[in-house]
């Protein structure tokens, strides 16, 4: 299973954004699509592993691209996801788009471009779902700026994407 992970120094907050990754698409728990109509792609635990210290759970966005395809607004979790109190850290990746298919053994590489919020637990079901189209909205808002469309270019047009890491 071929990943990889390269920190880049940006004018953050969190000295490793943007954050990028790249790794095989595994199964996750099963409740994006099923549970919260809000499909996530899952990368495995030695992705989520490696990890910079200073990225902290919650909720965070940026681009993502299955694969050699389009690159495509992605929000993502980092954490715990305390209303189903999960014991196993994971990273849930939503991209915003609709694919026609699973894209389970797939290559995902994203970029962390910014933070949008802690994770926290919710009193419903309906009150997880409802925060996520927020932040889903907030993402797309963020992403529209110029400097993140300029990070997007940097990590997903150049030709010096093809070889991160050696790969």
């Amino acid at each position: 299973m071929p990943f990889e992970t390269l920190s880049v120094t940006g004018g953050s907050a969190m000295k490793t954004l943007p954050y990028f990754c790249r790794g095989e698409v595994v199964k996750g728990f099963g409740r994006g699509s099923k549970e919260l109509g809000i499909p996530t792609a899952n990368f495995a635990e030695k992705i989520v592993d490696r990890l910079p210290a200073d990225i902290s759970t919650g909720i965070y966005y940026g681009w993502g691209q299955v694969g050699n395809g389009e690159v495509y607004k992605m929000v993502m979790s980092i954490g715990w996801n305390p209303f189903y109190k999960n014991t196993k850290k994971s990273m849930e990746t939503h991209i915003i788009h609709e694919f026609d298919k699973d894209f389970y053994g797939e290559i995902l590489s994203i970029v962390i471009a910014g933070y949008i919020r802690p994770e926290k637990s919710f009193d419903s079901l309906d009150a997880l779902i409802s925060a996520i189209h927020s932040d889903i909205e907030e993402a797309k808002k963020q992403l529209e700026l110029p400097e993140f469309q300029a990070l997007r270019d940097r990590f997903f047009c150049s030709p010096s994407h093809k070889i991160m890491n050696g790969h």
